[in-house]
């Protein structure tokens, strides 16, 4: 089970992002107006997929703080409902994070190589030593994909190609489309979730895997 100490670190984070981004966006669902399509795309990027049908999908940058906090919930949660709940990452990197669309962009080029698991946990992972600058870290998101094996070549390639980050935008696009104003962002079965905890967003998903 996630840590007393666990849940309050991702409490406290999330209190400041209610603050800042007033809950990471307001109560939306997809209400049959194409919503549905908005939240989960072909081409979105499942970490789990789950015969079932609940799916929690998370609209994240990879420099955000509450973002990290939450990293450890959602991985508890893939372990906890493995073979129960299809888990799928969506990028939104926000204004004002320096690297945030330079990390999608890396993350997004591993993936064209079966590797997109691999670079978001990387990021997270790392996040304390590139987050927060003001210069460009994709030399250092270079280093990881060479770390995990990538064609470099590529990986460059994909890098410098228009469509990659073309990618990235049409997620963030989604996602203001559906009234996302921060990360996390959370949508449940479509809907969009209000968590200031890691115990609501568990009970969250709980509830939707008992029903």
């Amino acid at each position: 089970m996630i840590s007393v100490l666990l849940v309050a670190v991702f409490a406290a984070v999330v209190a400041v992002a209610v603050m800042v981004f007033g809950g990471g966006g307001s109560d939306a669902t997809a209400d049959g107006q194409g919503g549905e399509d908005l939240v989960v795309r072909e081409n979105s990027h499942r970490l789990d997929t789950a015969p079932g049908e609940v799916t929690l999908v998370e609209f994240l940058d990879f420099e955000c703080e509450s973002c990290l906090a939450a990293y450890p919930v959602v991985e508890q949660l893939r372990e906890d409902y493995a073979g129960q709940v299809t888990f799928i990452a969506r990028y939104f990197p926000v204004e004002g994070h320096f690297n945030g669309q330079n990390a999608a962009v890396a993350v997004e080029a591993a993936a064209q190589q079966g590797q997109f698991e691999a670079m978001y946990q990387q990021m997270y992972a790392t996040q304390t030593q590139w987050g927060e600058q003001q210069t460009s870290m994709a030399g250092l998101f270079r280093e990881f994909a060479t770390d995990l094996g990538l064609d470099m070549d590529a990986y460059d390639s994909a890098v410098a190609d228009p469509a990659t980050l073309e990618r990235v935008l049409a997620d963030r696009d989604d996602g203001l489309a559906l009234g996302v104003q921060g990360t996390p962002t959370f949508f449940l079965n479509g809907e969009q979730l209000t968590v200031g905890s890691a115990e609501e967003l568990i009970a969250a998903v709980d509830a939707a895997v008992n029903e």
